[in-house]
């Protein structure tokens, strides 16, 4: 089926968003730019209360470099608190965690809670499994230092967005398997979760046509893999809608846009982790393309962002 254009069921408010972020199509070429780009999301943090950041480099996998964390905690609560732990996005080859600091200095704030955010290594330079890795050896020493951090070991969910909700996702599903851990919820925002997306002989018409494309989805998959995406024997680690059991894992909360690339892929691990016995939330806003909860002044982005920070109040109390 061929692509029809959908500008005509984007939302109007998140027009303006199109002219500000045109798509990009990437090329190992253009990552170098991609990579410096500012920030798409968040809030100046001189405008909010600040907290107090650390800058933490920790033991990764053996013959892996050190991974880099940032650490954020509410400037005078004293306790122990809930922690997330936050997985950036940018298609698995772009990104990092210091881009989402605006984001996440009033979310620590608001909820009251501690986050740690991971500065995985990048595709191509790194393939999989290194970025999950990075997460994991995040959060083991995430639990080995709760201690002294504050952090009830007891209350931990992990978080990303579009590629970030696919490595949470895998990472719920690794620590699942290997048992060292558990989280106790999962929130991923347009989750970048199954590779044959990709090679889908009917796709969805309607969805794709902004920001994150087909061709950009292929080319960050193919970076990650380092093989042609939807090929036999991938990894559920990398691409979590590979999994076959999804039973066992911690609640979850999926928001897409009804015209985001992910759309289909997002509402089918939805709807395998409902049938799997996991409580799970799913939200779809009508109008929105990949990162519209990004648009300022946009009804459907507040209410997307309202949505997900209510789930994580409710997720951290549990």
């Amino acid at each position: 089926m061929s692509k029809v254009s959908s500008r005509h069921l984007v939302d109007p408010q998140l027009l303006p968003l199109l002219d500000a972020f045109p798509t990009l199509e990437l090329s190992e070429a253009v990552l170098p730019a991609m990579r410096s780009r500012p920030p798409w999301f968040g809030v100046d943090p001189a405008d909010v209360e600040r907290t107090d950041l650390t800058v933490r480099d920790i033991p990764g996998p053996e013959g892996a470099p050190e991974v880099k964390v940032l650490f954020y905690r509410p400037r005078g609560v004293e306790g122990i608190l809930p922690c997330i732990l936050h997985i950036h996005g940018g298609g698995f080859v772009g990104g990092d965690a210091v881009g989402m600091e605006g984001g996440h200095r009033p979310l620590v704030g608001d909820l009251g809670c501690c986050l740690l955010s991971v500065n995985y290594r990048l595709a191509p330079e790194t393939r999989f499994p290194g970025a999950v890795e990075d997460c994991y050896a995040a959060l083991a020493w995430l639990v080995a230092n709760a201690g002294d951090l504050g952090v009830d070991p007891a209350r931990i969910g992990v978080m990303g967005e579009s590629a970030g909700g696919g490595l949470a996702a895998a990472l719920a599903l690794l620590v699942r398997d290997r048992g060292d851990y558990a989280f106790t919820f999962q929130h991923l925002i347009y989750p970048m979760l199954d590779d044959r997306t990709c090679v889908d002989a009917d796709p969805h018409p309607f969805v794709g046509e902004y920001i994150w494309t087909p061709h950009n989805n292929h080319f960050g998959w193919s970076c990650l893999l380092g093989e042609a995406p939807g090929g036999a024997g991938v990894s559920p680690y990398a691409a979590p809608a590979r999994a076959e059991d999804l039973s066992g894992l911690p609640p979850t909360f999926i928001s897409t846009g009804s015209l985001d690339l992910f759309l289909e892929e997002d509402l089918d691990y939805a709807r395998r982790l409902l049938r799997a016995g996991v409580p799970t939330e799913l939200h779809v806003y009508p109008g929105g393309f990949h990162a519209f909860n990004i648009a300022p002044g946009a009804e459907i982005a507040a209410m997307s962002r309202r949505d997900s920070h209510a789930a994580l109040a409710r997720a951290l109390k549990a």
